[in-house]
C-alpha cells in the first residue's frame, strides 16, 4: 500500500517537474540572467584611462583575440541554466514523494474533504509549510541582494519556520474535524483559520533581515513575485496531478473511504 502511495506521488512530481522546469527555461532564468548582468554592471569599477592602455579590460585573449571571455561566459551560463532546469525537475519529484507520496499515505484520513479536495488541501498545506510560513520571516532575495542575517543565522530561521508551518496546518486540520463534527463548517473553516494565524507569533518574534541590493525597485519585486509564482504554479500543478491520479485509481485504494479492519462473519 505504501508503495502505491509513494508511486502515485512521485508521478505527480514528475508531472509538476516538467511543467515548472520549462517555467523555470522560458522564464525565470531570462530574468535572473539580466539581474546577474545589473548587478554585474552596477559592481563593475570605472576604469577609465587604464582601460584604454589594457586590452583584456575588454575581454581579449591573450593571443589579443576577442571573445574569449565571452564565450566561457556564455558556456557557464548556459551550463548554469541547465542545472537550474534540472534541480527545479528533481525539487518537484522529491516533493511529490514526500508530501504526496509519504506524508499523504498517513494523513489521508486525518485530511478534511474527499476525493480531489484532499489533495488541493495538502497542497496548500505543502506550501505554507515549505514555502509560506518561512517566508513570514525570510520571503525570497533577488540575486546578488545583501542580507543583513548570516547564512548561520538565516538556515534554522528558515527550518524553524518549516516546523511552525507544518504544526500550524496540522493543528488547522485538527481544529477543522473536531469543529464540523458538532458545529458545521462555518466554523470549523474560522477554526482552521485562526489556527493557521498563529504562525503571525514565532514570526512578529523573529529577527528582522534587512535586504539591499544594485537591483532596482521594480526589477527587485519582479523577481520577488516570479520566484513566489512560481511556487505556487508548482504546487497547484502537484495537487491536480495527484488528484487526477488518484481519480484513476480504485476506490478501494482510498483508505479514507474504506475501512481496513477485518470483516468477522458468523459461521
Amino acid at each position: 500500500m505504501l508503495a502505491e502511495y509513494l508511486t502515485r506521488g512521485v508521478k505527480a512530481g514528475v508531472v509538476a517537474g516538467l511543467v515548472f522546469g520549462l517555467f523555470v527555461a522560458v522564464a525565470a532564468n531570462p530574468l535572473v540572467a539580466h539581474a546577474d548582468a545589473v548587478n554585474h554592471a552596477a559592481g563593475e569599477p570605472d576604469h577609465g584611462v587604464d582601460a584604454e592602455h589594457h586590452p583584456d579590460a575588454h575581454g581579449h585573449g591573450a593571443d589579443g583575440s576577442e571573445g574569449g571571455g565571452h564565450h566561457e561566459t556564455a558556456v557557464s551560463a548556459a551550463v548554469a541554466g541547465v542545472v537550474s532546469v534540472l534541480a527545479g525537475v528533481a525539487w518537484a519529484v522529491a516533493l511529490g514523494g514526500v508530501f504526496f507520496g509519504l506524508a499523504f499515505y498517513f494523513l489521508e484520513p486525518a485530511i478534511p474533504g474527499t476525493g480531489a479536495t484532499k489533495s488541493y488541501l495538502l497542497g496548500a498545506a505543502g506550501f505554507v509549510t515549505v514555502s509560506g510560513a518561512p517566508w513570514l520571516v525570510l520571503p525570497p532575495a533577488s540575486p546578488g541582494a545583501e542580507q543583513s542575517l548570516a547564512v548561520a543565522t538565516r538556515l534554522p530561521l528558515y527550518a524553524g519556520m518549516m516546523v511552525a508551518g507544518a504544526v500550524a496546518c496540522l493543528l488547522a486540520g485538527y481544529a477543522y474535524n473536531r469543529l464540523a463534527e458538532s458545529n458545521g463548517r462555518i466554523l470549523a473553516t474560522l477554526g482552521a483559520s485562526l489556527s493557521l494565524c498563529l504562525l503571525a507569533v514565532p514570526a512578529a518574534l523573529a529577527p528582522a533581515n534587512a535586504v539591499q541590493g544594485a537591483l532596482s525597485p521594480a526589477l527587485r519585486n519582479g523577481l520577488v513575485g516570479l520566484f513566489a509564482f512560481g511556487q505556487v504554479v508548482l504546487w497547484l500543478i502537484l495537487s491536480v496531478a495527484h488528484a487526477q491520479l488518484r481519480s484513476g485509481e480504485p476506490s478501494g485504494s482510498d483508505r479514507s473511504t474504506t475501512d481496513s479492519r477485518p470483516v468477522v462473519t458468523a459461521d
